[in-house]
């Protein structure tokens, strides 16, 4: 077993990736196999971040990417010296965070042969910090490679993307995911066949559904939403409790973190009960303001998923209208499904779909959640 194991439905991204590792092996310098910049798209779940860290582990592997030796745990559990991992749990990356990280990423390798930087959300580099991060790729160092991730090519600046290597990971399909679910996580093969399916090919979204009962309990209320729409007071109504929702669950899972968080910044810096060292009370207001960028992207992302269901649903509704009724993903909705399928025509439904996934760019974007959900319930009745 590699690393690269965990790469579902890639074969061709995989192949590229071991060539990649065996030309850093022979000779770098002369080969096109390797390159210092890579660029990883593809949607969200496809397991680009995955490759890249895959990736990083196989480089500074004495076996190519083994996946049990310290280089390759260390590199996926984001501890390596010589491997960068950059994730933000915020709106964006900003400037001042990736000119520390062009600091650190021009060291020579400590104990391996590249040091490698994995940017896990290069689309949410703002302006300033992309133009910084171009001039480190246009000005490469020896022995540093950069790999950045984004859903498409066009959330990175031309720029950047001209220059690097570009690699296209595709939607796992349904049967993959299944199989790795029952083979990884052992899963009863009918959940892992329904969450692969309702999860719309995300590995992580479908692993979530089978494993967590609330997120199977929150999808179903989520899916009951269409159902009670029948003017624009219910519209409006339905809006709410979908918001309302993703802001109790984002939450529910910030707060214990939110503390921990504090409570170790302020043991580093020499609490003495409500005093700190100076500069403290300076790190305390920065923690809470990426805390609450935190807690915003993640009600953001909780609508996003809530938005994939509920255009499963509309999917369905398509299929019993096309005469097709049996590979709906939500059975136990099949006798509601048929009455939304014979009170309006496909090509109303085309449009709610078209919606819906306006409704997710739309909310990529920072508009407004409570408006974008409001408008969407109103197309929806």
């Amino acid at each position: 077993m590699s690393v690269f194991s965990s790469l579902i439905d890639q074969a061709e991204v995989v192949k590229a990736l071991k060539d990649a590792v065996l030309a850093s092996r022979n000779d770098a310098d002369k080969t096109q196999g390797m390159t210092h910049a890579w660029l990883f798209t593809g949607p969200p779940g496809s397991g680009r971040s995955n490759a890249a860290i895959a990736f990083a582990a196989a480089l500074v592997c004495k076996d190519s990417g083994c996946s049990k030796c310290n280089d390759c745990m260390s590199t996926i559990t984001g501890s390596h010296a010589d491997v960068e991992l950059i994730k933000t749990e915020g709106l964006s990356i900003k400037i001042d965070e990736v000119r520390e990280l062009i600091s650190r990423a021009s060291w020579a390798p400590s104990v391996a042969n590249w040091r490698v930087v994995v940017i896990e959300d290069a689309d949410r580099l703002t302006d300033s910090a992309a133009n910084a991060l171009l001039k480190v790729i246009e000005e490469p160092g020896l022995r540093t490679v950069w790999l950045l991730c984004a859903p498409t090519l066009t959330d990175v600046l031309p720029t950047i993307r001209s220059r690097c290597r570009h690699l296209a990971l595709r939607t796992p399909s349904t049967k993959a995911i299944a199989n790795l679910l029952i083979e990884r996580d052992a899963i009863d093969p009918k959940v892992a066949d329904f969450v692969a399916r309702a999860s719309g090919g995300h590995i992580g979204r479908a692993r979530y559904l089978a494993t967590d009962l609330n997120a199977k309990q929150n999808r179903e209320s989520i899916l009951k939403l269409p159902f009670m729409l029948k003017d624009v007071a219910s519209a409006f109504k339905a809006a709410q409790i979908l918001v309302d929702a993703a802001k109790n669950e984002a939450l529910s899972d910030s707060e214990k973190k939110d503390e921990v968080e504090i409570t170790k910044l302020k043991e580093a810096w020499g609490a003495t009960g409500s005093r700190l060292a100076a500069g403290g009370s300076k790190a305390i207001k920065e923690l809470e303001k990426e805390q609450k960028s935190r807690s915003t992207r993640m009600v953001r992302d909780y609508l996003d998923r809530a938005l994939l269901d509920l255009s499963t649903l509309y999917r369905d509704v398509l299929l019993v209208q096309s005469g097709s009724s049996d590979s709906l993903i939500n059975q136990d909705l099949k006798e509601q499904i048929n009455k939304l399928a014979v009170s309006f025509g496909p090509e109303r439904t085309l449009k709610k779909i078209e919606a819906i996934l306006k409704t997710r760019t739309n909310l990529a974007q920072n508009a407004a959640p409570l408006l974008l959900i409001e408008a969407l319930m109103c197309e929806l009745r």
